[in-house]
């Protein structure tokens, strides 16, 4: 049966209760490098079509290449991050298809010789669950050029009228890292891809290599699915889902690639070792072509480029200055901010680590940091479908907000009017409470009067506080807290009923 044919999925819980799904992913990450991987050309993100190229970039003849230093450093970084072995000695190796992006006819990569191996990096599911996974290879590469197909309904070649290729990305510095095959997941496999591409997202950021924007294309991933009877049979057949950019799509195409499997297997049909291309909008993935092997690409050594040999003294130098890593700093902010396990977890899942961190450098308690951010604002971003670090706030404005509950101006009920006000870009706090009026209340005047007036509607309330029942004295505040519209202070509400009525 070929990969082609529409098949009815299997049931994902009855597909993986069934077979045993075995991962593999592929992240190339796109390093932030000033110049391009092997010539000067300058790299800068949305520039016009076909102007950041050399003769070098377009693979014209007589251009040759040179190592950019920079990359090799940032490859180095990325290999000790992912605990990896550094190549005594490493060397590119042309790797040779044609594609009207890669405008060479072969791409500058590493083969059998790459800058880092024999890795593994632990990544920390929603439960807190750490799993595993075993890198085999980091190798540097540059990328190719970008084809822009126009005209049809899918953006893609097939059916359009015609193609463009700006070659401005021909030769930006890449860094792959390629998983051994990730086996033991089971029906968690979706989860284990996403929090790994996740994990090494955030990685990239943490080390500067990378600005690491997966919409933007600098972080991508072709997520290898396959499916076996059970845990100790041979590995099945893979297929290849290419350039997924996004940490959701990681985990529905690797969901959708186990029931699809699945289906085809229970209909008596073989899997094709292809590449497929996944569609975020219908959550499916349909055929590419046949996976080519490593023979296919017919390698051999660049004989332009002699080998790399990293300096053992500059490699720990490097490592020396390896900033603290993101499951490091997760670790270290939950013991200075005193947050439970379940409390840090949602923290992470929300993203809002370093939104928290500063809202906590900008003068607000760890507590009421994470008050706010995982509970208005997680709200207000769940109700507008965007994610808390876009809504129009920043965490210097919530330390302002703090401060102002923490001087007793405002209270939590009017906070979250001042609040309301910030998201709706009437300012900042202050200019907020000033604009709307939303000052406590702490002159007594205004407030014995409100609280007569309290006394005076309720005597049956008043005379049971006279005789020594506290318990109603809720109700007074209520009614003043009322009269004043949240204003009142209402511990000082209470200290003056009680004075009115007890003496």
């Amino acid at each position: 049966m070929s990969t082609t044919t529409d098949v009815d999925l299997v049931d994902y819980d009855d597909a993986v209760a069934r077979f045993d799904p075995v991962i593999g992913i592929e992240v190339h990450v796109e390093l932030g490098t000033r110049t391009k991987m092997f010539d000067g050309a300058e790299q800068f993100f949305g520039e016009e079509p076909n102007t950041q190229i050399t003769p070098t970039s377009l693979g014209l003849p007589g251009a040759l290449p040179a190592v950019n230093g920079t990359a090799v450093e940032y490859a180095i970084r990325i290999g000790l991050a992912l605990n990896c072995s550094i190549a005594q000695s490493c060397r590119f190796a042309r790797k040779n298809y044609f594609y009207p992006d890669v405008p060479k006819n072969f791409q500058t990569s590493q083969y059998d010789e790459p800058i880092a191996y024999e890795g593994f990096v632990d990544v920390e599911l929603e439960d807190g669950t750490v799993f595993r996974v075993e890198v085999e290879r980091a190798h540097m590469e540059e990328d190719a050029g970008k084809n822009t197909h126009v005209g049809g309904a899918t953006g893609r070649i097939h059916g359009a009228e015609y193609s463009m290729v700006d070659y401005n990305r021909a030769g930006v510095p890449l860094v792959e890292i390629v998983t051994k095959p990730i086996t033991g997941a089971g029906e968690r496999a979706p989860e284990v891809a996403r929090a790994y591409v996740q994990t090494l997202r955030d990685m990239f950021r943490a080390l500067g290599v990378s600005e690491a924007r997966m919409e933007r294309g600098n972080v991508r991933a072709d997520v290898n699915v396959s499916l076996r009877p059970t845990p100790t049979s041979p590995l099945g057949t893979r297929t290849e889902t290419k350039n997924v950019n996004s940490f959701r799509s990681v985990e529905r195409s690797v969901r959708y690639e186990i029931s699809r499997q699945a289906a085809i297997l229970d209909a008596g049909g073989t899997i094709v070792q292809e590449t497929r291309h996944w569609h975020e909008d219908t959550g499916i993935t349909t055929a590419g072509r046949v996976k080519s092997d490593a023979e296919d690409y017919r390698y051999f050594p660049e004989p332009d480029l002699v080998p790399i040999v990293p300096d053992r003294a500059w490699i720990e130098e490097i490592r020396g200055a390896l900033p603290e890593l993101p499951a490091a700093r997760r670790r270290r902010l939950q013991g200075e901010w005193g947050y439970a396990d379940a409390e840090m977890r949602d923290v992470v899942n929300a993203g809002a680590i370093e939104l928290i961190e500063a809202t906590v450098e900008a003068g607000a308690s760890p507590a009421a940091a994470r008050k706010w951010w995982m509970g208005e604002l997680a709200r207000t971003a769940k109700q507008q479908e965007v994610e808390l670090a876009d809504l129009p706030i920043t965490p210097a404005q919530i330390g302002a907000l703090q401060q102002l509950v923490d001087a007793g101006r405002i209270n939590d009920k009017l906070a979250r009017q001042v609040l309301e006000g910030v998201l709706a870009g009437e300012g900042d706090p202050e200019q907020v409470v000033v604009a709307r009026g939303l000052e406590v209340v702490s002159d007594d005047g205004p407030l014995l009067e409100a609280i007569d007036a309290a006394l005076a509607a309720q005597p049956d309330i008043a005379e049971k506080i006279r005789g020594g029942n506290l318990g109603p004295v809720g109700a007074i505040i209520g009614s003043v807290m009322k009269a004043t519209r949240g204003q009142a202070d209402a511990g000082r509400v209470r200290e003056l009923v009680l004075e009115r009525l007890q003496g």
